[in-house]
């Protein structure tokens, strides 16, 4: 379903130059933001959404897709983009470096082993759980790309986390 959608969104703006899509995106965007902020409690806690692989065993509330999926999703994307045109994704800790930190939280919950993990770039940080764990050492992208499922992983990299 995701991918029909998508590919239904890429043709409908294909005709639209760049600046085009950045007019579009700057118009609407104050609207999107206040309409996920005004979703209902009990919307956001009574439904449920079946996932599609690999989450598919998931049901999520209406909640996480809208403020977390939803900030996710559109990063990958970004992170994508820049890695298709050969452009270096411009980060802030304030902005990606909070996002990255979201991602540790909830890969560290999916998999519930203890870790040390050190992210370079200005989206990393440094993270411990329990003792003892694997010692990780990555770029903050490529920690992010690898949970996505964009690239292949292994031990505690092979949990993956919704974007």
């Amino acid at each position: 379903m995701i991918d029909a959608m998508t590919a239904t969104q890429v043709r409908e703006r294909a005709e639209l130059t760049p600046a085009q899509l950045i007019d579009r995106l700057a118009a609407n965007a104050p609207a999107a933001v206040r309409a996920r902020r005004r979703t209902p409690a009990l919307m956001r806690w009574a439904v449920r959404m079946k996932q599609d692989p690999p989450f598919e065993a998931e049901h999520w509330k209406y909640g996480y897709l809208v403020d977390t999926i939803f900030t996710r999703d559109p990063w990958m994307h970004r992170l994508d983009i820049c890695r298709a045109t050969g452009h270096e994704m411009v980060l802030t800790p304030q902005h990606d470096g909070r996002l990255i930190a979201d991602v540790v939280a909830e890969w560290a919950r999916r998999h519930r082993q203890p870790f040390t993990l050190s992210l370079t770039g200005p989206a990393g940080g440094h993270w411990q759980s329990g003792t003892g764990g694997v010692h990780i050492d990555l770029d903050a992208l490529e920690f992010g790309w690898t949970l996505a499922g964009r690239a292949r992983a292994d031990g505690l990299l092979s949990t993956a986390v919704p974007f």
